[in-house]
């Protein structure tokens, strides 16, 4: 049959609303298992042993998903080949470990043979299934069940909501665990030193900032005209006031404070720059992550934010029209 259109669209929309039905079934359907599950994991992998994965088929590819997610967010974990592990590859296992087994049906065959192998080296089973009833969940220490109104596959052959539901159930699973522990960015950063995502997460702000004559500094008590004359030679966009005691940071001036302090009247020039400065701004540590700076520059709306050391001392700035050459947004 030629693909139209109008079929194409609607065969596509008619998949995904049948995977979108699963994911909400499972959520509607977690209970105390769940927490089961998730404290098992956490008590495991928290006495030093591991968390190991496997299936057989699309489960497999699952769970080798799963793998790299709990690693990244610091659980270790491995996946073991439910054929190979029974040809040597039961090696990695070790009392204490725990075990994620994926079947849909609850009853693949290599899967239950990997079951009772592991039973003789003292690693807990988690089940993975949407069967409940089935001979996985049945033998197995926990349950973690997901729920599959239909297949999204005309035929009801392929596994589609299955799988989809299994992955997010997996996924979920993994974020309670990383709330739970306290997981950071700075965490997160360290098992991402590679690639544009690890540039990005462990870029710091001293990294990104402008300094030296690019940062426009001044006492607050110049005047405006002054000011407005050093934020040009810094090519900035706004400038830090300071006390002209402590030098620390009692505001900012920036080209909106500027075009406001126009329409005040005339000698606006030469009236004090902290007349028209917006006090207390938001600022940031040098040490903070790029992607800090970029929260901030969302939650609040602006275009200039000043980085200060521990005694309140701007040192840097960071302009939010760097941020896209940066690649950080």
């Amino acid at each position: 049959m030629a693909i139209t259109p109008k079929s194409a669209l609607q065969r596509a929309r008619d998949c995904l609303e049948i995977e979108q039905a699963a994911i909400a079934a499972t959520a509607a359907g977690l209970d105390r298992r769940f927490v089961d599950v998730a404290r098992a994991i956490e008590t495991a992998t928290g006495e030093g042993s591991k968390l190991i994965c496997s299936g057989v088929g699309k489960s497999a590819h699952i769970a080798q998903k799963l793998v790299g997610t709990f690693n990244s967010t610091g659980i270790v974990t491995c996946f073991l080949d439910a054929t190979q592990a029974l040809h040597g590859d039961l090696g990695l296992c070790a009392p204490g470990d725990i075990a994620m087994l994926f079947s849909n049906s609850g009853q693949t065959e290599e899967v239950l043979r990997l079951l009772t192998m592991l039973r003789r080296f003292d690693v807990k089973v988690i089940a993975c299934t949407a069967h409940p009833e089935s001979d996985l969940a049945r033998e197995a220490d926990y349950q973690l069940i997901y729920h599959v109104p239909r297949e999204a596959c005309p035929l009801e052959l392929a596994p589609t909501a299955s799988t989809t539901a299994a992955m997010a159930l997996g996924d979920a699973l993994a974020m309670v665990l990383l709330k739970s522990r306290g997981f950071t960015r700075n965490d997160f950063a360290k098992f991402h030193p590679a690639g544009n995502l690890g540039r990005v997460l462990l870029l710091r702000v001293g990294d990104i900032m402008r300094k030296g004559d690019r940062l426009a500094v001044a006492p607050e008590g110049i005047t405006t005209q002054d000011a407005i004359l050093r934020l040009t030679k810094a090519k900035s966009g706004s400038i830090a006031l300071v006390n002209a005691r402590s030098g620390k940071l009692t505001g900012i001036l920036t080209d909106g404070d500027f075009r406001r302090a126009a329409l005040s009247g005339e000698g606006f020039l030469q009236q004090p720059v902290k007349a028209f400065m917006t006090r207390a701004p938001k600022t940031i540590a040098e040490d903070a992550l790029g992607v800090d700076a970029l929260r901030l520059f969302e939650a609040h709306k602006i275009d200039d934010l000043i980085v200060v050391n521990s005694a309140g001392k701007p040192v840097g700035l960071v302009d939010g029209q760097d941020l896209p050459k940066l690649k950080i947004v």
